[in-house]
């Protein structure tokens, strides 16, 4: 427990995060500085005349003005880090570069079914320190756990679930070794009685069994259950890893399988992930807008048989897009791409190893509507087109929510017209 009552902290960074922190250590007698690049540009100039910095996680933890403030005996935590110091129950922590926010949200409904005192904090759910509150010895807390956050870690989840980890953010990241670094600290710090949840299929989960402190489990989609895969409303092989990582947490926890099995069922998974928005003329529209990188559009377009039309682009976050090309020349259903965005060169880079019929059609300054509309004219009846960009937003839109309600609202609009 560290004692705030008039100690000199600033809060870096005033997004969701920095307003749960300044609430809770309002509450605690904190004398609190705000600092945003938004509110003042020279925000970090006098980081090293606090008693505590907590950090965001957007602002990157190794800029110069955060390592100096710390030579300077100022401590450097995060909102996270204040939780598990002072979270009297069990947290369940989940990491990779995508799936985090379904495992996480899937895992939460499991143990709610099961009558559990639970929580949905972090990215997702619940501001975490909010919850401090309410919490006891009794309480489960599950976290969705991004690198931005993991990066200097010196505590881990009772129970860490590992997904998949490719390449993300490397915008932030200084390179590729730091990211998955950041992301291992998730396991290196637990105890014996601790559980490691790893996915099998890939080498990178797996790597982290050697520095696991906990119990090591394994997960993957093809020793899963067949019970487990059958009449899901989540559409897409990738989701199967995902329900494996929830089911082996469920079974840590003790809850029936029986009940594991009923709420994996009627799971419809989340928002802006893979999500069926309507269908209209025997055309079916999908809006996985959260898919910023190529793994989860990969995942995307291998979920479907049908014909696809793909929206891909969107704004650059150093990523590269060979594997995507290589994915579409092999899946022959991909008939149409609609090519948007500052990534929308790079992906048509990507794409000249295709060597069969592909209609691509680059948009520059453009809509939603007219996306969608072009989508609809080019998409054969019995045909999917999916927004699943990935890339980031930021070049046309807020974020990915408001690039996924553009669409929706969009497919909705054009139901309208042609109904």
């Amino acid at each position: 427990m560290t004692e705030y009552k008039d100690k000199k902290i600033a809060i870096l960074g005033y997004g969701l995060e920095g307003r749960d922190v300044e609430k809770y250590l309002k509450n605690k007698g904190a004398v609190l500085t705000i600092l945003d690049k938004k509110l003042d540009p020279d925000y970090l100039a006098s980081l090293s005349k606090f008693d505590i910095i907590v950090r965001s996680p957007g602002v990157y933890r190794h800029i110069p003005e955060i390592v100096e403030a710390e030579k300077a005996g100022v401590k450097i935590t995060s909102a996270i880090k204040i939780f598990f110091d002072e979270c009297p129950g069990k947290i369940i922590g989940v990491t990779g570069t995508k799936g985090k926010g379904t495992t996480s949200t899937l895992i939460y409904q499991i143990l709610k079914a099961a009558g559990l005192d639970v929580y949905l904090a972090g990215n997702i759910g619940k501001p975490m320190l909010e919850l401090l509150s309410v919490l006891t010895s009794k309480s489960y807390v599950v976290l969705e756990m991004s690198s931005f956050q993991l990066i200097d870690m010196d505590k881990s989840p009772n129970i860490s679930v590992v997904l998949n980890i490719t390449e993300d953010h490397l915008d932030w990241h200084k390179d590729r070794e730091e990211y998955v670094n950041a992301k291992e600290n998730i396991v290196k710090f637990q105890k014996p009685s601790d559980f490691t949840v790893l996915n099998e299929e890939y080498e990178t989960p797996k790597s982290f069994e050697k520095d696991a402190k906990g119990k090591v489990l394994f997960f993957s989609k093809k020793s899963l259950d067949a019970k487990f895969k059958e009449k899901l409303l989540l559409r897409g092989k990738h989701n199967l890893e995902n329900i494996a990582a929830a089911v082996e947490v469920a079974k840590i926890v003790g809850v029936d399988e029986d009940l594991i099995l009923k709420t994996v069922q009627s799971f419809k998974g989340l928002e802006h992930r893979l999500e069926l928005v309507n269908t209209i003329c025997d055309v079916t529209f999908y809006n996985d807008s959260f898919a910023t990188g190529p793994q989860p559009t990969i995942a995307a377009i291998n979920s479907f048989t049908e014909p696809e039309t793909l929206i891909l682009g969107g704004s650059d976050k150093g990523l590269d897009y060979q594997e995507l090309g290589k994915i579409i020349s092999e899946k022959e259903n991909v008939k149409n791409i609609i090519l948007i965005g500052e990534t929308k060169f790079k992906i048509r880079m990507s794409l000249q190893i295709v060597n069969r019929e592909l209609h691509i059609v680059g948009l520059d300054k453009t809509n939603m509507m007219e996306i969608v509309e072009i989508a609809y004219k080019i998409t054969k009846p019995g045909g999917v087109v999916i927004l699943s960009p990935a890339s980031a937003s930021f070049d046309m839109f807020k974020n990915y929510k408001d690039r996924g309600n553009q669409f929706k609202e969009a497919v909705h609009q054009l139901n309208e017209k042609e109904t």
